[in-house]
């Protein structure tokens, strides 16, 4: 019974993290029309996320925060440096060179990514209900997001591969996150994670070359950004993927963010949502459920 407690409480973290990304995309067009570059955006975003934590991790442990193993910390670099960082770089490399269609239709193979992962990694099992949860949050995805109409998509083999890339790095987050919480508070965690985006993604800026100016504005909304989809979105994450047993279903369950981004870009934006966008929000809701349904019937047995 304990178990089962704490797998609806890791789902329903992960499910927190998943509404809280699906404000993404506000942020990112507010700091757009304050004149920032993707660039920038991504590195404020984690530098100063980091220092949300760092600070949230001295006023809960003290400076114990920062404590950790050499296991962990190498951990928390990949995370930061892979999920964080080269994400960020393929994705924007993807949007420019492939179209946001094709770039978020490819996304969606982080689901399979963390299943097939989690399977050789931790012995997961891969059920047929798996699959089917899988298959309908990967078809709920591309309708949500693009409506199935990849026509204006211009090709790219550059662009088709860092898609991929993308997306197999952001599939790498659950395992990751994962392995290195099975020694560390999610604190720690994510103040090493952002501290490794940081620096990856600031030396990616070519600093060296002249620094970009930073407004107030841009600093407030960068704030913003860093504490509400990013500190306390990874952190509810990671504290998430520590309390399930199977970092399969994790990416399903976090797949609620495609379908807030949707409301939110219609309620905010006014940006249509058609028939296929309501097609797609129920397969990844129905995912989400499949694969939770399929947790318990597994413990309760």
């Amino acid at each position: 019974m304990n178990r089962t407690r704490s797998e609806r409480t890791g789902a329903g973290m992960i499910l927190a993290a998943g509404i809280l990304w699906g404000t993404i995309g506000l942020f990112v067009k507010q700091l757009n029309a304050c004149g920032a570059s993707p660039e920038l955006t991504s590195f404020l975003r984690v530098a100063l996320a980091g220092v949300i934590m760092a600070v949230l991790g001295i006023c809960k442990k003290g400076f114990c925060c920062f404590r950790i193993g050499k296991r962990s910390l190498l951990t928390c670099a990949l995370l930061g440096v892979v999920c964080h960082g080269i994400y960020n770089v393929l994705r924007s490399v993807a949007i420019l060179r492939a179209g946001v269609a094709v770039s978020t239709v490819l996304l969606n193979v982080a689901p399979v990514v963390t299943l097939l992962c989690s399977a050789c990694l931790f012995g997961e099992k891969l059920t047929a209900e798996k699959y089917a949860a899988v298959t309908l949050c990967v078809c709920g995805c591309v309708l949500a997001s693009v409506s199935g109409d990849l026509s204006a998509a211009s090709v790219s083999i550059i662009g088709l591969l860092c898609a991929l890339g993308s997306g197999v790095c952001y599939g790498m987050t659950a395992i990751f996150g994962k392995l290195a919480g099975e020694e560390e508070d999610p604190i720690t965690i994510s103040i090493y994670s952002y501290l490794f985006a940081a620096l990856f993604l600031g030396l990616w800026m070519q600093p060296w070359n002249g620094l970009p100016s930073v407004s107030k504005e841009i600093l407030a909304w960068s704030a913003l950004y860093a504490l509400i989809p990013t500190a306390l979105g990874y952190l509810l994450y990671y504290r998430g993927v520590q309390m399930l047993r199977d970092p399969g279903k994790v990416p399903v369950i976090a797949s609620v963010e495609t379908v807030v981004a949707v409301v939110l870009g219609g309620a905010v934006y006014g940006e249509a949502i058609s028939a296929a966008h309501m097609c797609g929000i129920a397969l990844v809701l129905g995912a989400i459920v499949l694969m939770n349904t399929t947790r318990k019937v597994r413990v309760k047995a």
